[in-house]
């Protein structure tokens, strides 16, 4: 961002401290402007032709842009993925305990990776593990959509559930109620 001197546009076009329009004048006269009201020109919009310019306090407006963009940033949640792993032949007590943290991370709004890992001779049953995933996905459906089908990579089944499926179910419900 440019302030004053560092304009190099030959006209600008420019707004007062007020925010009335000024209109179109040369720079050297923008400058003197600004001088005279005890405060900086700033380029708001370079890409303009010409550019716009605002006379502010150039310290006063720098804070409370940096301000804004903290503000800003306050409010977007980043996605994680979190993973939960389970084993083939993991107690009923246990999945349903991992079932329950998954369903908390996904009220959170973060992705789910459900990993199933095999060891020694249990690579032999695959489909223990697809029944696990499944049942899980199966159980979460109400709050959570499988991204793709479980997939076998070396010895681990996974999968990744990423929130929002209540969302669609009730828009579902909603377009089904105006029909």
């Amino acid at each position: 961002m440019k302030a004053n001197r560092e304009i190099r546009a030959p006209r600008v076009r420019v707004i007062s401290q007020t925010g009335e329009q000024i209109g179109v004048i040369p720079l050297y006269e923008a400058l003197a402007m600004a001088e005279e009201a005890g405060l900086d020109l700033v380029e708001i919009v370079p890409g303009a032709n010409p550019p716009v310019c605002k006379i502010i306090d150039y310290g006063k407006y720098r804070y409370d842009q940096t301000k804004r963009e903290k503000e800003s940033k306050k409010s977007q949640h980043q996605v994680k993925v979190k993973e939960i792993k389970i084993r083939p032949n993991i107690g009923e007590h246990d999945l349903v305990t991992k079932i329950n943290h998954a369903r908390d991370f996904l009220e959170d709004g973060n992705k789910v990776k459900v990993t199933c890992t095999f060891k020694g001779r249990e690579m032999a049953h695959p489909e223990v593990g697809h029944k696990h995933i499944n049942r899980i996905c199966d159980v979460l459906e109400d709050i959570a959509t499988p991204e793709s089908p479980a997939k076998m990579l070396g010895r681990m089944l996974s999968t990744i559930l990423a929130p929002g499926a209540k969302k669609k179910k009730e828009t579902a419900k909603q377009e089904a109620s105006l029909e």
